[in-house]
């Protein structure tokens, strides 16, 4: 079995006073496909958002490829590990901009080919790099977001039920997208759904329930 590349140690969170996350213990394998359920407000979403560095535990420690967080650079950190929201959060003016922008913080040359060719794959054509985002729907922005996510590959990919604003064929279409990455690029994957199909092609399922982590499969 491959080394942790993130370990959570007696990791807890609260908000005002509420006790969201107690005492999770959990370590995820490089290039696993981890599967995150639970009822709605059980902590999952939290989980993820501090896995990618944006909300700070309470209490514990997260370690990343055998370092404390605390210790890498936050912006070096999150070109390594890419976390995609659950409601789209594009910028801008057009779906190129969006797409452009891991190249930039990376000061490389954006590549409208390999751009057009990941559009393609989530169902949208290379004609979606001019369009204006206020005239896409609701799904056509969340597989853009997620193309954006997965145009330089990321080490480790949080997803936030990523698939939720999506239809059945589109869901297909992601959740085989991913799938495939993990096992051909090697990208680690931890996926928040209550989805059934998502879940069963997982490798490993953690429940969160009343804020403790439980194994399921």
């Amino acid at each position: 079995m491959s080394k942790p590349i993130i370990k959570l140690t007696q990791l807890s969170f609260k908000a005002n006073d509420n006790l969201i996350l107690n005492d999770i213990n959990l370590s995820i394998e490089e290039g696993e496909f981890v599967t995150i359920t639970g009822p709605s407000g059980s902590g999952k979403s939290t989980l993820l958002k501090i896995m990618a560095s944006m909300i700070s535990q309470t209490a514990g420690s997260i370690d990343y490829q055998g370092k404390r967080l605390e210790e890498y650079d936050p912006i070096a950190y999150r070109k390594e590990v890419s976390y995609c929201f659950q409601t789209a959060v594009l910028f801008g003016k057009t779906v190129q901009e969006n797409l452009s922008f891991p190249y930039e913080i990376r000061q490389e040359t954006f590549n409208s080919e390999k751009a057009a060719a990941y559009l393609m794959k989530v169902g949208l054509n290379k004609t979606y790099l001019t369009k204006n985002i206020n005239d896409l729907s609701g799904g056509e922005k969340q597989r853009i977001a997620l193309v954006r996510n997965l145009l330089i590959t990321p080490k480790v990919l949080l997803l936030d039920e990523v698939t939720s604003a999506l239809d059945a064929e589109n869901q297909f279409i992601v959740r085989h997208l991913i799938r495939e990455m993990n096992q051909t690029e090697g990208i680690t994957v931890l996926w928040v759904t209550h989805n059934a199909d998502e879940i069963a092609e997982s490798d490993r399922v953690i429940q969160i329930v009343n804020g403790e982590a439980e194994e399921k499969r």
